[in-house]
């Protein structure tokens, strides 16, 4: 559970706010997580089944394999499987640690891809995917948080 007003024993500028937000410290890891986990699910779609205008598993080999990536076609499952189905575990709170070491792993790999263009996504650059894999780093260690399934069933990773 986050403890926001107490965390490192900072007064907060104005205290009657931290009554607010304790309270809302469960809600706001409950939309991190959901935003998180179904962002990722139609990238997974765009894969899998060539939804949203998206190239298929064929297309993404091909372009790993233009990448210059060994084995494509894994690698187009990999990501894919990622996204669809760890993104979907990521938003229900589902073994949210194994999902989220899936989703870093997968970010730091499109952070060295991308290092070379610079920072910024406009440009092709690493922002997007360093955002993505600190948010998956925050639930690797953190977990599902409140409200996920992992803490309703009572067993995390």
């Amino acid at each position: 559970m986050l403890d926001i007003p107490r965390r490192g024993g900072s007064r907060l500028y104005i205290p009657a706010l931290g009554r607010i937000y304790v309270r809302l410290a469960d809600l706001a890891w409950l939309a991190l997580r959901l935003t998180v986990g179904l962002t990722l699910v139609p990238h997974g779609m765009q894969k899998a089944f060539g939804a949203f205008g998206g190239s298929g598993m064929g297309g993404v080999a091909a372009m790993f394999d233009k990448m210059g990536y060994p084995a494509p076609t894994l690698l187009a499952w990999l990501v894919m499987l990622t996204e669809l189905v760890g993104g979907t575990l990521m938003a229900i709170g589902f073994l949210t640690r194994p999902a989220a070491l899936a989703l870093t792993v997968f970010m730091a790999g499109a952070i060295l891809t991308h290092f070379p263009r610079g920072f910024f996504w406009t440009s092709g650059g690493f922002e997007y995917p360093l955002m993505w894999g600190v948010a998956g780093l925050f639930f690797l260690i953190g977990g599902g948080g409140p409200y996920s399934v992992d803490r309703a069933i009572g067993r995390e990773f």
